[in-house]
């Protein structure tokens, strides 16, 4: 058992699937060989508590009051009020907590009235988790680790001698039975502003400026933990039934400027294309959350319960694409090894029938999303061999349904008008 070991990412990422898969608190402290009291407190402590659309006060039904606020001509109950809120003002506000909460899991996890639930939801997120232990852990190493006293007496002795022009080198050696700290934390103080010297009354400090420091890029990896494309074929070998979803952008002229986002149903080869106005993990997050909210959870847990992408930027924040605003959970993410395309071949290989249309170096700039729709289309009524002379549009409209279709424009070309060449969009 790890005794006295902070818990890791992997730590928690294994919580957060062990929560979702209905162990017990005990089958999960075993599983990351920790004490029982301490998963316990862990998810307590750094759950994600989401608002339910209800007021949030236990008397809600029930509550007639107006004019908390102050205002005696205001005929309207307290609860309705759009401009205040009531809560924040009333002394009888009490929050409504569901019992649920407060024993073991802690969470709404696997409830069946969660949907349907007015209580304030909780959540746990690996990442949320995570991020917020970072943010507890830094947070309580900030600040002076000295008392008032001890601060005023190292004032009293340094600060007249640096007015004097001394420098702090100067001061230490010469007073180095009375200062009890190192010269580093005497610069902190000072650049600080807690002494009353400050960097204007050293000379040296004044005229040099600052050295720049070289841009490191860094790149950090915890997002592909328990998401590697070993744990996608370990998550697939133990969920047959479901299909999964390639991911890719294609970007055109220059790395700056709009792209398409391409998402592929491997098991029909067929592709939906958005066009983005950039590369970044906020259009791609809008992207994810348009579907949900236009489709509705049920239609987007069927058809994207798993999706495989690769490493780029743009797709470094599985948290957000796996989880809507509220936190309920909408798929799966997973990632291919760095420099492995070949790992998620249909969509690379749909890529072929996109460039026949835009070249490379060409820039998107200029299109809209009716001109991608329209591609779109002609690309998933192009008959393929693989598909036993069927085109994609005819194999998965039956899986898409009439709401994806209509939502999405999606329709089939006529065979002899399908058209791919640049011609198709001029």
């Amino acid at each position: 058992m790890n005794n006295y070991t902070h818990l890791t990412l992997t730590d928690r990422c294994t919580i957060e699937r062990c929560l979702s898969n209905g162990y017990s608190f005990k089958e999960v402290a075993g599983l990351i060989g920790r004490h029982t009291s301490t998963v316990s407190r862990e998810i307590q402590n750094h759950r994600t508590f989401i608002k339910s659309g209800q007021h949030p006060c236990a008397n809600f039904s029930f509550c007639r009051k107006n004019s908390v606020c102050g205002n005696d001509s205001c005929t309207y109950y307290c609860k309705s009020c759009k401009s205040v809120d009531c809560s924040t003002m009333c002394t009888d506000f009490t929050l409504n907590i569901c019992p649920r909460l407060n024993k073991a899991p802690y969470t709404c996890i696997n409830c069946s009235r969660q949907n349907k639930c007015r209580f304030e939801h909780a959540y746990y997120h690996a990442q949320n988790a995570h991020a917020l232990y970072l943010s507890e852990l830094s947070e309580s190493r900030k600040g002076v680790h000295t008392d008032d006293e001890q601060l005023a007496k190292i004032d009293r002795l340094v600060s007249p001698l640096i007015k004097k022009g001394q420098s702090v080198n100067h001061i230490f050696v010469t007073h180095s039975d009375e200062l009890m700290i190192c010269k580093r934390t005497m610069y902190n103080y000072i650049d600080n502003c807690l002494i009353e010297a400050k960097n204007i009354d050293l000379p040296r400090k004044v005229r040099y400026k600052p050295r720049k420091k070289k841009n490191k890029n860094t790149v950090n990896y915890q997002y592909r933990v328990g998401r590697t494309y070993e744990d996608f074929k370990a998550y697939m070998s133990d969920n047959p039934e479901l299909g999964y979803v390639e991911m890719d952008t294609v970007k055109g002229k220059r790395e700056k400027g709009k792209c398409l986002l391409t998402m592929i149903f491997t098991k029909y080869d067929f592709m939906l294309i958005f066009l983005l106005d950039n590369c970044s993990q906020a259009c791609v997050e809008e992207v994810f959350d348009f579907l949900w909210n236009a489709l509705g959870g049920t239609i987007f847990h069927r058809l994207f319960p798993v999706i495989l992408t690769d490493n780029g930027g743009e797709f470094k924040n599985p948290y957000a694409l796996e989880n809507s605003e509220y936190g309920i959970m909408r798929t799966k993410i997973f990632y291919c090894d760095p420099m492995a395309s070949y790992q998620k071949p249909h969509i690379e290989r749909n890529h072929e029938y996109i460039r026949q249309v835009i070249p490379k170096e060409k820039s998107f700039d200029s299109f809209t999303q009716n001109d991608i729709t329209k591609l779109t289309n002609h690309i998933n009524s192009f008959i393929r061999e693989s598909l036993n002379m069927n085109c994609p549009y005819d194999m998965a409209k039956d899986f898409l349904g009439p709401k994806t279709i209509r939502l999405l424009d999606l329709r089939k070309i006529k065979p002899d008008d399908v058209t791919l060449r640049p011609s198709l969009l001029r």
